[in-house]
Formats: C-alpha cells, sequence, structure tokens
C-alpha cells in the first residue's frame, strides 16, 4: 500500500474526523477534511492531492453563486484541466443502486462508497486502485 493524499469532503465535521482517523490509521494516508467548495477547488489545484472523497450532500454549500452538491463540484474538478486527473470518490447515503449510474455520470466520478462506511478495507482497496490508475497512466 502506498500512501496518498486525500481530500475528505464532508459538512458533517464530526463524522469527517471520525473517517479521517480511521484512513490515517488503518491506510496510513495524509487526510484534510474541506466543506468550503472554494476550499475544496484551491486544494486541489495547489496543493498535492492524489484522491477526493466527496459528500454528496453539502447543504448550503455555493460555488460561483450557485447552490451546488457534492456531484457537481465532482464535475467542476473533473472539467477542470488542472484536476480532472484525480480519481473522486462520491460518498452518499442516499444513492439508491438504481440511482448510481446516473449520479456517476452526472458527476463524472470514478465510483460510489456508501454511508455509512462499514468496511474500511474495501475503502482503502478502492482508494489504492483508482490512486495506482493514475499513478500508471502518467
Amino acid at each position: 500500500m502506498c500512501a496518498w493524499h486525500v481530500l475528505l469532503v464532508d459538512d458533517d465535521q464530526l463524522l469527517a474526523k471520525g473517517t479521517a482517523k480511521l484512513i490515517q490509521r488503518l491506510g496510513q494516508h495524509e487526510v484534510t477534511i474541506a466543506d468550503e467548495p472554494a476550499d475544496i477547488v484551491q486544494h486541489c489545484r495547489s496543493q498535492p492531492t492524489d484522491i477526493v472523497l466527496m459528500d454528496v450532500n453539502l447543504p448550503g454549500a455555493e460555488w460561483e453563486g450557485q447552490t451546488v452538491s457534492g456531484a457537481d463540484l465532482a464535475a467542476v474538478l473533473k472539467t477542470h484541466p488542472e484536476t480532472a486527473h484525480l480519481p473522486i470518490i462520491l460518498v452518499t447515503a442516499y444513492a439508491m443502486l438504481n440511482e448510481r449510474q446516473a449520479l456517476l455520470d452526472r458527476s463524472q466520478a470514478d465510483a460510489i462508497c456508501v454511508k455509512p462506511i462499514t468496511n474500511y478495507q474495501a475503502l482503502l482497496e478502492l482508494i489504492d486502485r483508482l490512486c495506482l490508475g493514475v499513478r500508471s497512466e502518467e
């Protein structure tokens, strides 16, 4: 396993801190937490970032004057040349099985993880697989 720079996007700071601690402890990854769209985009453009874990539900989040979800922000990152290469895992408690592909298509994200996360080993394997895929393309 490699140590990756993970950007964890979640509006629930308590949940984000717990998730970050588990990812750091179990995967030995560096995790940064963010919840403001401008901070998220800026971080991805200017800081070492290997992967983004993006909560779909970001109540009250705004980007360029528009209310946005995590799926919308994923699409912003995927369409900007500086950040298009970043793997993005959408994290949601609401995506029904039949809605997941539409959510992936709309957001251009690479994968979906369902909350609550109960299998951190599977999440860490997904993070490794997506990050290693990007490294092999470089």
